[in-house]
């Protein structure tokens, strides 16, 4: 007998549907709107505007700067009295000119100039450091989970469905809810939302290992139940610790997104999103997936 104290394979249809729901969800809008990339992906410059005063209004600040001829302008609000002006890769005349535009009671907090050839750079260095540690983490587990489950489940079905849910259910959901941010609200994908969804993947496929690892010493010490039973009865006996982990790491975020400035919001909101989506796969994808294909190839083998 398991312990079946809460029956997570009996709905394990639902869990597919809202998992498949948001992947195509996120698909469409990567597909159709695209990512809203910042400078150091696609080149340009990014500057902070501080006022000593009342900030003025953003068409205000736009028609300032309306007669320099530099294209696409992006200007958010940040804070009380800050403009942050995001444009073309800019040279020091330009420079000046923006300067002299905007007047003497706005002050320079920050300024960044990146070239297109580093921002095409920078963008596919991060999506093979992605790609990379996806491998790595399928190669990891395969070595570690290597002669366990018999002829159930093989080494390396555990890892690809551990960085598999990690990359292709996790990684994208949050790339894909950026993207609609980034359509509505002009949120930009930066190096340091890059960086989250590395922490993301890493966070995600941790909290799936350590469910394999209990099915791993369960089926060690219950030979005669079924994968069924053992799965289940694991993320029963994983669930207090899953959630007590991302819960803590949670509280903590959620502390810094509202008193760590604007600086951090969307890197930490990044986190928030895929840890809690990560744990969500964790615990409701990750286990019935090893099970449904046990289940195809059972028959196949029919």
């Amino acid at each position: 007998m398991g312990i079946n104290m809460i029956p997570f394979l009996k709905y394990k249809k639902i869990y597919y549907f809202i998992s498949l729901l948001l992947v195509l969800i996120s698909l469409f809008s990567l597909i159709f709107l695209g990512l809203n990339l910042g400078i150091e992906f696609q080149g340009g410059s990014i500057m902070e505007i501080e006022y000593e005063g009342e900030r003025p209004a953003l068409e205000e600040v736009r028609q300032d700067l309306s007669d320099l001829g530099l294209g696409e302008i992006f200007i958010q609000p940040v804070g009380d009295n800050s403009f942050v002006i995001r444009t073309e890769e800019i040279n020091e005349d330009i420079y000046l000119d923006i300067r002299n535009a905007l007047g003497e009671s706005a002050q320079e907090s920050y300024f960044e100039s990146i070239g297109p050839v580093i921002g095409q750079e920078l963008k596919e260095k991060s999506l093979i450091s992605i790609i990379l540690a996806s491998l790595a983490i399928i190669i990891y587990i395969g070595f570690t989970f290597s002669g366990i489950g018999g002829n159930l489940i093989k080494s390396w079905q555990y890892g690809i469905v551990a960085a598999g849910i990690g990359f292709f259910h996790d990684v994208l959901i949050v790339l894909g809810i950026f993207s609609l941010l980034g359509y509505i609200y002009g949120v930009q994908l930066t190096i340091p939302i890059a960086v989250a969804l590395l922490t993301i993947l890493g966070y995600s496929i941790n909290d799936t290992v350590v469910i394999f690892d209990r099915i791993r010493e369960n089926l060690n010490k219950r030979v005669r139940s079924s994968f069924e039973e053992i799965v289940n009865d694991s993320l029963n006996e994983t669930l207090v610790r899953s959630l007590s982990t991302s819960l803590t790491t949670l509280f903590v975020l959620l502390a810094v997104l509202f008193f760590g400035g604007e600086t951090l919001r969307w890197f930490i909101t990044a986190l928030i999103i895929g840890i809690s989506l990560g744990t969500y796969s964790s615990i409701f994808i990750a286990g019935p997936v090893l099970t449904s294909w046990l289940g195809l190839k059972s028959k196949k083998d029919v």
